[in-house]
């Protein structure tokens, strides 16, 4: 089989799903007592973030497809959800799942025509449809065009305002990502994540083996266009207000660059890249106006001299004998 400038361990480890539960569960109590409030809307953001890198770490990571439009499963997710709202049917139960959907059609339509494709014609082609998407949101002058949609409300849970409560917020959040991130462990350790991680290495041979590859990526690229469009429908709950920025090549470039940080091809680190990268961000914008003249350099310093990036901490989190994913 031919080398693969991606790395994933053959056993991924739950260890890393408990590690990160507790210590995000302590972070309201703390930021209670130390009052520090401000610790819980940022991370609340941080995590929706990381939810969107670890989609497009299927792809990217476990797939092997470099999408440069997934930003494009955000802005549906999220105009979807404010829509719903605007219109006066926006509970949860509803505007949740069809936030999901949405996505998965996009997603499932792009995907027949962005697959028949490799290399820098996959980038330019989902970049293409993201564009499509972004643009599509501006010329939506009913909910608010190059503005952006300012919410009534947020998604009222059977009625009732939960979402309005910070902290019920933060938990659910948090699980969306905690279950997201085990459920893809899983995914990668199960028979059709083998022939996904096959197919990157070497797709002639799995062909040859009998597996449908498109049929395969085609359902990963469907997912992890669900698993955007969930964090599409949490920034706009978050926000209360959906813009088509969250759609733009910037947003997308965004996201490959906290995958890259945490190590492609590790769904956890994908989740510690998004939560290094914010972090880092927040930081430094606090410090001057010019930011990202510092941001910059460091992201590029990290990705030239790093191997594997953050994911490289696997060791704090020992199982099998082959490692962790």
């Amino acid at each position: 089989m031919s080398a693969s400038p991606f790395k994933t361990q053959a056993h991924p480890s739950q260890k890393p799903v408990v590690v990160l539960a507790l210590l995000l569960g302590v972070v309201p109590l703390l930021s209670h007592w130390s009052g520090q409030g401000h610790w819980v809307p940022l991370l609340t953001q941080i995590m929706i973030f990381a939810l969107a890198a670890l989609s497009l770490d299927l792809v990217l990571g476990i797939g092997g497809l470099v999408s440069f439009g997934h930003a494009a499963f955000i802005g549906l997710g999220a105009y979807t959800t404010g829509i719903l709202l605007k219109e006066g049917y926006g509970d949860t139960f509803l505007s949740l799942p069809l936030s999901m959907l949405v996505c998965a059609v996009f997603a499932y339509l792009t995907g027949l025509v962005a697959l028949k494709t490799r290399g820098v014609v996959f980038i330019m082609i989902t970049l293409a449809f993201s564009q499509m998407v972004f643009f599509a949101t501006q010329s939506l002058y009913r909910y608010g065009g190059d503005d952006g949609l300012t919410l009534p409300m947020r998604a009222p849970f059977l009625g009732q305002s939960l979402f309005g409560h910070k902290i019920l917020f933060y938990y659910f959040t948090m699980a969306c990502l905690l279950l997201c991130l085990a459920g893809l462990i899983r995914l990668v350790q199960s028979r059709f994540g083998r022939v996904l991680l096959g197919a990157r290495d070497n797709e002639i041979r799995m062909a040859a083996l009998g597996y449908d590859v498109f049929r395969v990526r085609l359902a990963a690229y469907t997912l992890s266009g669900m698993i955007a469009g969930l964090s599409g429908f949490l920034i706009a709950n978050q926000t209360e207000f959906v813009s088509p920025a969250y759609a733009s090549w910037q947003r997308s470039g965004d996201l490959i660059f906290m995958v890259i940080l945490g190590g492609v091809g590790s769904l956890w680190g994908a989740v510690a890249g998004a939560f290094t990268f914010l972090l880092l961000e927040e930081s430094l914008s606090g410090l001057t106006e010019h930011w990202k003249v510092i941001f910059g350099p460091i992201i590029i310093l990290f990705v030239l001299f790093s191997r594997g990036g953050l994911a490289r901490l696997h060791d704090l989190f020992p199982s099998h004998k082959n490692g962790d994913q």
